[in-house]
């Protein structure tokens, strides 16, 4: 524990610049808790503050903009991708939606102190066709103020940083143990939320051959696209005679659907979440025949199923 200490006081910067931007890549790294601890240590070496400050601000702009390239190029593909490790994987992508909407580019700097959305930002803007300019702008400036806020907290507790890593050091490998059980225990705990999540929200799924076969009949059934809104700006497929209803105004909605009809909700997010969700509130307003699409919109276009363009 003494050496892993000497080293971070020796190459501080490079290992923070290191950690972050793995954080902005994605990785599951403390980096907010890392700057209050490189803020403590370095309460009394006002030399070493403009490579820390600029390692922590490079770091964050370069993995934003790596993922603003790909929103650019690959838009809702990556979105996708990005919320299949989220807790809930279409929420990440509606919060962004909802401060882009809301405060444009002055929310990537809002974002930066949201966990959860943090990382999703940069895409969607980059995906929503935001400049180059004013997303840099706009990064950088959000990258400053969170990379200070977080290194002036550490500086002003950092009596209390020292006395903790004077206690880890002097515990050794005891030490080390208990931080790696809080790790595995954090990862449990995210683990068994995802699950209870899921478990929530287990009920009937209806497979694409179902529902294509329903299409065929009469009375045909109602199907809604509970995507939100700049999703369905960005893939503008839709099943055939689909209404699009995002899931926030499913309630509003839910006086407008007969009663004698199945009802076939989809989304495009892992496990149907969104349309599991919307399918739960429907059923507590008492509707009996109402189904998500397992698989989504996703598994009707590899079916090879028809779609229209919105």
């Amino acid at each position: 524990m003494h050496q892993l200490i000497g080293l971070f006081a020796q190459h501080g910067a490079w290992l923070l610049f290191g950690i972050v931007l793995a954080a902005r890549l994605g990785a599951p790294l403390p980096a907010a808790p890392l700057l209050v601890v490189v803020g403590g240590l370095a309460a009394g070496a006002p030399r070493a503050w403009p490579a820390i400050l600029l390692a922590s601000v490079l770091a964050n702009v370069l993995g934003d903009g790596a993922w603003f390239l790909a929103g650019r190029r690959f838009g809702h593909r990556v979105l996708r991708l990005l919320c299949r490790v989220s807790l809930s994987p279409d929420s990440c992508v509606r919060q962004s939606e909802l401060l882009l909407t809301r405060w444009g580019g002055s929310s990537l700097v809002a974002a930066k102190f949201l966990p959860g959305i943090s990382v999703v930002a940069a895409p969607l803007a980059g995906a929503l066709g935001m400049s180059s300019a004013r997303f840099l702008a706009y990064d950088s400036s959000g990258s400053l103020l969170w990379s200070l806020a977080y290194l002036l907290l550490g500086v002003a507790f950092h009596d209390q940083v020292q006395r903790v890593l004077d206690a880890l050091a002097g515990a050794g490998v005891a030490a080390a143990l208990m931080l790696a059980a809080i790790v595995l225990a954090w990862i449990v705990w995210r683990v068994w939320r995802r699950q209870a999540l899921l478990r929530s929200l287990a009920m009937s799924r209806i497979t694409v051959h179902a529902l294509h076969e329903l299409i065929g009949r009469e009375p045909a059934p109602v199907i809604i696209d509970v995507r939100s809104p700049t999703i369905g700006e960005l893939d503008t497929r839709q099943i055939p005679d689909a209404v699009s209803v995002p899931l926030r105004d499913i309630r509003a909605h839910a006086a407008h659907l007969p009663r004698d009809r199945d009802i076939v909700l989809y989304c495009n997010c892992p496990n149907e979440v969104s349309a599991a969700r919307a399918a739960q509130v429907l059923r507590s307003h008492g509707f009996t025949r109402v189904y998500p699409l397992l698989g989504g919109l996703e598994a009707w276009v590899a079916a090879g199923r028809p779609v229209s363009m919105g």
